[in-house]
């Protein structure tokens, strides 16, 4: 027994990860970063959460959840900004924790980032097809209703064929390379920022202050809409608009000079995302009362058209309908690095580490795409969007923790950080402390999820994974 304690925290040398990620090619540079980052920020989440939450959670307070869920995303990225400067590997949280607390701890928080990056695909293909079926709804175009959603027999549909279709288009364009990628990715965050700007105006002309009374509504007792309950409720799913951040760290060994790059990208996403979703939400509960976004993936154009705003709701629909691909982007690119480094690893089969001609984790990233397509066309949207809240919390205490076992080995057996989080040692605490607190704030349903999410890794883990990983061969070697 205390052979096999001793084993699971076996930490895996930095030089080995530096060795094998040295044939993927650095391309990345401060403002790709960004692009990416924002792209998944600023993604499904802007255009589809912040009514659904607002109707089920907080009311007018919307902006609120959001601000809570960026001081908490804030400190987890002063986290992130200082582990990726200091251990620029792909795989962030996975390769990270392997590096700092051994293999065991790096495989579950791995295994928290693989529910987050797979779940996060199928949402936000699954907000796009939303508003895929809105526009062309507006045409008099309607797909037969088996056609439509998740699997829900009550509701006449079986599975959503547009989500399906939207990760098969996404994981052939990955498949090219990485810097015709990244081109793409920053024409398209630029063209839905600035028609996010028109919505901020064009909506703001259409404010009925009367939407804002009582701003926190008060606490329904036993549910999780009103008061400071529904707030945290409402954080806790919001958080998955923070995503983009560990989507960013998982690009690490693609950056070029990391060091640098990475703690700007993280900051930038934050500081842009933040300043956007407060924007957005603000207006949005202006329009209309915050009960008439129930049930509403495409919320911003809704209450456009139904304010006598047709044509910027129109043009609203065909940016999301092209923005939320860049949020598809950067989530289907950072999965497929994380399987990647699983099977660089030896936790997976060795063959999801192989890397083509064009320098890209292909095999990685095919599994990740049929599975997401599969995940994305069968289940609902809001189902989705809490675990993937789930999953990232878990990712965020993991490597605020981490700063613990980094600090020390900086300057001794690890370079030097280039950024510090600051107020150490009390930040990164009141950082796991924040991720943990949003975490108990989710439903039942998404920890019971988690739970049984853990148990399926700890079986992968135990029966495969602790004897095929390059710890287990190296030490077997020696």
């Amino acid at each position: 027994m205390k052979k096999l304690i001793q084993r699971l925290f076996w930490k895996q040398d930095p030089t080995v990860y530096s060795d094998k990620d040295a044939k993927l090619t650095p391309s990345l540079h401060t403002l790709d970063l960004v692009g990416l980052g924002t792209g998944m920020v600023v993604g499904t989440a802007i255009f589809t959460l912040p009514g659904i939450v607002a109707a089920e959670h907080t009311g007018p307070a919307v902006p609120l959840a959001f601000i809570v869920a960026a001081i908490g995303a804030g400190l987890s990225a002063l986290a992130y900004a200082e582990t990726s400067s200091v251990l620029p590997f792909a795989g962030s949280a996975f390769s990270w924790i392997n590096v700092l607390f051994g293999e065991f701890l790096g495989w579950i928080a791995g295994w928290a980032l693989l529910a987050e990056y797979f779940i996060s695909v199928a949402f936000v293909a699954s907000g796009w097809s939303a508003y895929m079926r809105g526009f062309l709804g507006s045409f008099g175009i309607y797909l037969p209703k088996a056609l439509t959603g998740g699997f829900n027999p009550h509701k006449g549909s079986y599975v959503d064929i547009l989500a399906a279709v939207a990760i098969l288009i996404v994981g052939c364009l990955i498949s090219r390379g990485l810097h015709q990628v990244s081109r793409i990715e920053n024409t398209i965050v630029s063209v839905k920022l600035l028609v996010i700007l028109m919505f901020i105006v064009v909506g703001a002309t259409a404010i009925h202050p009367q939407n804002y009374t009582p701003f926190i509504p008060p606490h329904v007792p036993g549910t999780t809409f009103g008061g400071w309950q529904g707030i945290i409720a409402g954080t806790a799913q919001i958080f998955i608009a923070y995503v983009g951040f560990d989507a960013i760290a998982a690009n690490t060994a693609e950056t070029v000079n990391p060091q640098k790059t990475m703690p700007r990208g993280l900051i930038g996403t934050l500081v842009l995302g933040t300043g956007f979703f407060i924007a957005v939400s603000l207006v949005l509960v202006g329009m209309f009362k915050y009960n008439r976004y129930a049930n509403n993936a495409e919320p911003a154009a809704w209450a456009l058209r139904h304010s006598g705003h047709y044509i910027t709701a129109n043009l609203l629909s065909i940016v999301a309908i092209v923005g939320i691909f860049s949020a598809l982007i950067a989530i289907l690119l950072a999965s497929s690095r994380l399987i990647y480094a699983f099977g660089r690893d030896g936790l997976l089969p060795r063959t999801l580490g192989h890397i083509d001609h064009k320098h890209v984790p292909n095999r990685a990233l095919w599994l990740i795409t049929f599975l997401a397509m599969i995940l994305g066309s069968v289940f609902p949207f809001t189902f989705l969007a809490t675990l993937v809240s789930a999953g990232t919390l878990v990712a965020f205490i993991f490597v605020s923790l981490g700063i613990y076992a980094l600090r020390p080995r900086e300057g001794q057996d690890l370079p030097d950080a280039q950024f510090k989080m600051p107020w150490y040692p009390v930040l990164p605490a009141v950082s796991a402390l924040f991720s943990l607190v949003i975490f108990w704030g989710l439903n039942r349903d998404a920890k019971i999820m988690m739970a049984i999410w853990f148990l399926i890794g700890l079986i992968v883990y135990f029966a495969y994974g602790i004897r095929h990983s390059i710890i287990n061969q190296e030490h077997q070697a020696k």
